[in-house]
Order: C-alpha cells, then sequence, then structure tokens
C-alpha cells in the first residue's frame, strides 16, 4: 500500500515510530506527531532522527494524553487537515490515544498498522487484509540512541582483538579458576599505577607464586615489567588492558565474530553519551553495545573482585545496566552482565529480578554460545 504520510503517537516507546519510517516499503513523504504536553522532549528526540529522512514533519497537539473524547476531536480536526493518504502507526502512545485515534481511523475508512515490538514487523490492523512485512533494520547506533535523547560523543575502535593477544586471554578464560585472586590483587595494583604508570609490589605478595604466573603471563607479551620489586606499565593503555580492558576487548571480538552470522545491524564498543535534557549533560559509557532487529542489547564488562556480599563490582555493574537498558532502549533492551568473578548468590538472584542475563567465570569459555542464545 502507498501511503503519503503517517500519524505518529508520541510516546517513551520511540523505535516503533521510526523504523516504518526508515524503510523504504513504507517510508511517507510526510509525518504528523500526535504530541501531549509531557512527550514534547521526546517528540524532539525523534525528529531529531526522522528529519535526516523525511522532511516534512509537522505537529498536532494533544492537551490531555488520558482524555479519549479530547482526543477523539483532535484526530477528527486532524482528518480535516490532513486528509491526504495517510496511514496511523497505533504502537506508540497512552492507551486512550492508540484507541481514539484507532477509532477514528476506522470511522473515516483510513489505514491503520501495529508494529510488533518482538518480530519487528508490520501488522495491519485495518483493512485486515493487507500483508505484514518485516522491517528493515536500517538503524545504527548512533540514530537509535538518539532517539532516546541520548548523544553518540566517542566510540572505541572498530578492531578485533590483535593476534598477538589471543593466546592470552584464551589462557586467562581457560584458567579463570586459578586467576581469579590473583587478578584481583594485580587489579588493585593496575588501579594505583595511575598515573604513574609505576608501583612498588607489597612484600607480602613477592612470593605469591599464583600472582608471579600471571606476572609472567604479562610480562611475555610486554604489557607489564617487574624490575626491582616495581611494577611497570610501559603505557596508560597496557595499564588498562590489564586493568579490564582485555575482557571487554575479548567480548567485542566475539561479537564481532557474530555480526555475519547474527545479522546483527550494528556493534559498538566504549560508546560514551550525553543526554543533554538536564543540566549538566548526563553522561554514560556502556561497554559493547548491539543492534538486533531494531533492540538495543547492552553488555558490561567486569573483572574486578571484591568480596562484599551486598555491593560489589558485579552489584554495580547490575544496577548500571537495568537503569541504561531502561533510558537508552526502552522496553525491549536487554543487558548481560559479562563477568570474570562468579557472582554470589545475591547477585544472581538480583540479575534475576531485574531480567538481567550472566556469562561469568568458567562460563566465558562458552561466550559465543552464550550471546547466541542470548540475542536469538
Amino acid at each position: 500500500m502507498n501511503i503519503d504520510t503517517h500519524l505518529i503517537l508520541i510516546s517513551a516507546q520511540a523505535v516503533p515510530n521510526i523504523t516504518p519510517i526508515l524503510d523504504e516499503q513504507y517510508r511517507p513523504k510526510k509525518v504528523v506527531m500526535l504530541v501531549s504536553a509531557d512527550m514534547r522532549q521526546r517528540a524532539d528526540w525523534l525528529e531529531s532522527v526522522i528529519r535526516s529522512r523525511v522532511g516534512n514533519i509537522t505537529r498536532w497537539p494533544v492537551e490531555n494524553a488520558w482524555d479519549i473524547e479530547h482526543i477523539r476531536d483532535q484526530v477528527v480536526d486532524l482528518l480535516a487537515v490532513h486528509h491526504e493518504n495517510i496511514a496511523l502507526n497505533a504502537t506508540g502512545g497512552t492507551k486512550p490515544m492508540s484507541i481514539a485515534a484507532y477509532e477514528v481511523f476506522r470511522e473515516f475508512d483510513k489505514p491503520i498498522f501495529y508494529v510488533h515490538p518482538e518480530h519487528d514487523r508490520i501488522i495491519w490492523m485495518h483493512p485486515t487484509d493487507l500483508p505484514g512485512g518485516d522491517l528493515a533494520d536500517r538503524l545504527k547506533l548512533p540514530e537509535f540512541l538518539k532517539a532516546f535523547g541520548a548523544e553518540v560523543t566517542a566510540q572505541g575502535d572498530k578492531y578485533g582483538v590483535p593476534r598477538r593477544f589471543r593466546e592470552l586471554t584464551k589462557t586467562l578464560i581457560l584458567n579463570a579458576e586459578t586467576y581469579t585472586e590473583p587478578l584481583r590483587v594485580l587489579n588493585a595494583y593496575a588501579a594505583k599505577a595511575k598515573p604513574a604508570l609505576t608501583v612498588a609490589l607489597d612484600p607480602k605478595h613477592r612470593n605469591y607464586r599464583q600472582l608471579e604466573k600471571l606476572i609472567e603471563l604479562f610480562q611475555g607479551h610486554q604489557l607489564l615489567e617487574l624490575k626491582g620489586g616495581q611494577l611497570i606499565f610501559p603505557s596508560e593503555d597496557t595499564r588498562f588492558y590489564i586493568n579490564g580492558g582485555w575482557l571487554e576487548q575479548h567480548v567485542w571480538g566475539v561479537c564481532l565474530n557474530l555480526k555475519k552470522s547474527l545479522v546483527l545491524q550494528d556493534v559498538g564498543r566504549s560508546i560514551e553519551v550525553e543526554r543533554n535534557h538536564r543540566k549538566p549533560p548526563i553522561k554514560n559509557e556502556m561497554d559493547i553495545a548491539i543492534l538486533k532487529d531494531n533492540r538495543l542489547y547492552i553488555i558490561e564488562c567486569k573483572t574486578h573482585h571484591d568480596k562484599n556480599p551486598v555491593n560489589n563490582k558485579n552489584t554495580q555493574a547490575l544496577y548500571k545496566l537495568d537503569s541504561l537498558k531502561d533510558l537508552l532502549g526502552g522496553l525491549q533492551a536487554r543487558a548481560m552482565l559479562v563477568s570474570y568473578n562468579p557472582p554470589n548468590k545475591y547477585d544472581q538472584q538480583r540479575a534475576h529480578d531485574l531480567g538481567i542475563a550472566i556469562c561469568a567465570h568458567r562460563s566465558l569459555a562458552q561466550l559465543s554460545q552464550k550471546l547466541t542464545e542470548w540475542i536469538t
């Protein structure tokens, strides 16, 4: 069906309004936004994404997003002005907005469609005999995040794991039982070594054989030097790598390997964003972000370990993920914690309650399989 205009209902869920507009099969020439007072800012965010594809965008105000009769009257008035070939995207808005707009469009025999939130496909509600269709996945991470009011300010490089480090990360992952505790100690030293890149090894650790083996492992890859009782990091990059960057890089490499087989729209690492709707702007960072079928997947990587059962690094990461997936991806977003350390029973329950997946410790050897099951 050839549609000139989409009427979209503005709500906190931006993606179902955007995806039909970006798909060439359904792209309109004009977009009309039905906007309540509390959704004006979200309309601004949405317009910033749509305007690059559709230049003709107008707004139709709704004073009360919960008054069905008022909304009906507003939609009737809207159709008197925009009486051209117009279709309703009934996916967004409040329930009263969706019901009222649906009733008016049915009454005037105008087409109505709905975007299935799980399967990312068009379903025609009126007329019902029109065939539905899968939507093209044209959104990339910067556009997607912009629709939720977040501007990408920086991203990590697009390269995979350098070949010289692959054996190192493989050794660390396959020997998680052996290296968990010494890596906790080494992480603490790496944190102390900023910005001097040098830190004295405590005498009590000088005969810690497992720590010695771990230091030797990193020394063998020219990432660290132990000299005269001093741990010396060649650069800030190597210090960051030892202090947890290696796990993020490993997860990134696994995601890149899955990009083709899982048909991922976009994959990014070390993504820094600013949300400008408050002063000063709120800054957030995602270790790994994935788009698949216009759904956001966020991964947080942790190697640091402390033994506080109530508020440790894994706990903090879970709360961060819970906040970010709602703020930056809406209801359909998913999150995963990838940790070198085994989560305690409190964090396992916390992750379950928050709907966050975990791949940790010995399970890291099956990360590719875990990600595939999680994403598909």
